[in-house]
């Protein structure tokens, strides 16, 4: 048990231990663009900011949303649909998994649905747990609810408190191919006070970057 336990937290820093339990880090064989994902919106500040550069751009992206978030939000959720973007989910509230009980688990999975469910109508496909980390119920549960999960192959680390744009620009990019899935983050409820704003000012560049690297659109997952 624990070295399941083990395996399930190393997933998102160790690609080894993500193949291990079946949780894709990138688009898949054949996969013609990059999928950018934020994570822990939607934002009232940072959402609007990231869907200005998105469009802006002729770009894609998916949005793992917390569910607590479109609770307070459900507007901005259909803003961020209606302008051609994909939903997926993040939990209800963001809490490690690990810390959590079976019955939780499933709980805050079935709230987190239902609060994007009831704010557009739709049913998201993706999960990814808050930090990235499931455990072995958590990932159990996402799978028995037909959910996808999905990690990232690069991130930029861009809820830091003392990162820059150009950090953020530059780790998001490293390495970064056809079928790539990049961890952005929309809000700051979770993280550094004001984060949201360096990821906006990082984006544009993130986007020229790939652009001139010939890599494919951006698009959803």
């Amino acid at each position: 048990m624990i070295g399941a336990m083990i395996r399930h937290a190393l997933a998102p820093v160790w690609p080894p231990a993500a193949g291990a339990l079946g949780i894709p880090r990138t688009l898949g064989t054949g996969a013609t663009g990059v999928a950018i994902t934020f994570d822990d919106g939607p934002h009232p500040e940072g959402t609007p900011q990231i869907l200005e550069v998105l469009a802006s751009h002729g770009a894609r992206a998916t949005f793992f949303v917390i569910g607590e978030q479109v609770v307070r939000r459900p507007a901005l959720l259909r803003r961020i649909l209606e302008q051609g973007h994909a939903i997926a989910l993040h939990g209800y509230r963001h809490r490690l998994q690990l810390r959590l009980s079976a019955a939780e688990l499933r709980d805050d999975l079935e709230r987190g649905l239902a609060a994007i469910e009831d704010a557009a109508g739709i049913r998201p496909t993706h999960h990814r747990p808050p930090y990235g980390v499931y455990s072995p119920a958590g990932l159990q549960a996402a799978r028995s609810r037909g959910l996808v999960p999905l990690l990232w192959s690069a991130w930029g680390k861009d809820w830091r408190k003392f990162t820059t744009p150009e950090r953020i620009a530059r780790r998001a990019t490293a390495g970064v191919s056809a079928g790539g899935v990049i961890l952005l983050h929309d809000a700051d409820f979770y993280s550094a006070r004001g984060s949201h704003e360096r990821t906006a000012a990082a984006l544009p560049q993130i986007l020229r970057t790939l652009s001139a690297r010939k890599v494919g659109t951006v698009q959803t997952v």
